[in-house]
């Protein structure tokens, strides 16, 4: 019977094991097919989803495993501020994927970085008429409207919100458009505040409504910026000066001020003896066209009144904008010829002359011929303040604007502490210059004004560390 019962069972087993068999080699093509398919496929696979994955963010949320850093600046000052503390970031933190998003114009000074490929520069870019300024007027403002700045703006801001929901750290340069966004983002960001100083109202008695308004603030920065700097996402304030820092603090913003990025990538540069021999300026017109050649003219117009016995050097340092050519083409119809004299060895594109006076142009020679000048020429923004931190004081002559009005010119003089001397007709400029030339004590005095203001160098390094700390640290 137990002989029987095991029989009975071996028998069932064996069949059961049979089918078991059977189904196992039935599936077992379709399983190692998969297998095969899986193994020979992944690396493609991969590659095609890149391919055919349009935006990068949802791209980096699935295969960038390092950290990345999203930076916003609104102005052409704010991205050479962005940019030093980006080099600073990268020289420490070589592994940190690096981006930028200029919220004003193209970022070109970005140019270099992002060729290197150590830096991304994203999103929405698009130069408007006001060239950032339509805050200046209400017909700049108007101009930005029609073409299309309030479309912009949303794009802009959808842009960083999907980019910090995908895992950036955001970076906000400038005033309250990059603060905002910044906010908006709902993650952890960091605020760099270089625009606003409260010396712009704490300097001279009050002449202007907004003097009043700073003063019952206690800050040049508004309720609303604070409450943006207050916020407990925000790891880290950086300004630009102490006594503005301490404004901050009095508001409830624990802001700090750990040096000036404007006045960080100068190398000490000493003028040639050869060029010794002539009064040196630097003239400056800003980067905006058309004021930039609006500009130009009202400057070049002024040194027409300067002692004609004065041998005269003009260094006419150009960025990306006015065009070289174009300034040329301005220099001919001043009476100006062109000189093959010496130019060569000195960082200029051409040389041209004119009775004593004798100009050089040059393109990316800014931070050089800013230490070969004497009195800088100067209808320009944050290149203003560079020359003027650098001991060199400055004379201006605004005009119609947008930027550089007659308003602005006497906050940046104040700003600076009267390193910057704003005049209102062509020949009060002449003459503020020959002062400046011929009275070497007032033009120390002014030039270590203007140094003190604007603060010494490491302020990039200072704040790229304070970023790692406050930011990478809890990641």
């Amino acid at each position: 019977m137990k002989l029987a019962t095991r029989y009975t069972w071996s028998i069932v087993l064996g069949r059961v094991l049979k089918k078991l068999k059977r189904k196992l080699l039935k599936a077992a093509p379709r399983f190692e097919l998969g297998i095969k398919d899986l193994q020979s496929s992944a690396l493609p696979l991969g590659h095609a989803a890149i391919k055919e994955n349009k935006n990068p963010l949802l791209l980096d949320r699935i295969s960038q495993d390092k950290k990345c850093v999203l930076f916003l600046c609104n102005g052409h000052g704010e991205d050479l501020i962005a940019l030093r503390v980006l080099e600073e970031l990268h020289k420490n933190r070589p592994d940190l994927a690096l981006e930028v998003l200029p919220l004003v114009g193209k970022g070109k000074c970005f140019d270099f970085p992002v060729s290197q490929g150590w830096l991304k520069r994203i999103g929405p870019l698009k130069v408007l008429p006001s060239g950032g300024f339509s805050n200046q007027s209400l017909k700049g403002l108007l101009a930005d409207i029609f073409q299309g700045m309030l479309c912009l703006i949303w794009k802009q801001l959808s842009y960083v919100r999907s980019a910090a929901s995908n895992g950036r750290l955001i970076i906000a340069v400038g005033d309250l458009l990059p603060l905002l966004f910044a906010w908006s983002s709902r993650r952890d960001y960091v605020f760099i505040g270089t625009p606003k100083s409260d010396y712009t109202w704490t300097s001279k008695p009050d002449s202007f409504f907004s003097d009043f308004y700073h003063r019952l603030k206690g800050s040049e920065w508004d309720p609303w910026e604070n409450f943006f700097m207050a916020n407990c996402r925000c790891k880290f304030v950086a300004v630009r000066d102490k006594l503005t820092a301490r404004g901050l603090r009095i508001n409830g913003v624990s802001a700090n001020a750990l040096g000036n990025p404007m006045m960080d990538g100068f190398k000490i540069q000493t003028c040639p003896i050869e060029l010794k021999k002539y009064r040196r300026f630097i003239l400056l017109c800003g980067t905006r066209m058309p004021e930039a050649k609006n500009n130009f003219h009202r400057i070049l117009t002024a040194v027409e009144y300067i002692d004609f016995s004065i041998s005269k050097l003009i260094l006419v340092a150009l960025g990306d904008l006015p065009d070289i050519q174009d300034v040329e083409c301005w220099l001919e119809k001043f009476g100006y010829k062109q000189s093959s004299s010496i130019e060569n060895g000195y960082g200029a594109k051409s040389s041209w002359k004119k009775g004593s006076t004798l100009l050089f142009l040059g393109v990316g020679q800014f931070s050089c011929w800013a230490q070969w000048a004497e009195v800088g020429l100067a209808n320009a923004g944050t290149a203003t303040e560079q020359i003027a931190g650098l001991g060199v004081p400055c004379v201006s002559l605004p005009g119609k604007g947008p930027q550089f009005k007659y308003g602005f010119a006497i906050r940046q003089s104040r700003l600076l502490g009267g390193a910057v001397i704003t005049c209102k007709t062509a020949k009060i400029f002449a003459r503020s210059v020959e002062s400046l030339l011929f009275n070497h004590k007032l033009r120390n005095e002014l030039g270590a004004i203007g140094k003190k203001r604007m603060g010494k160098n490491g302020g990039s390094a200072k704040i790229a560390q304070m970023i790692e700390m406050n930011l990478f640290e809890g990641h």
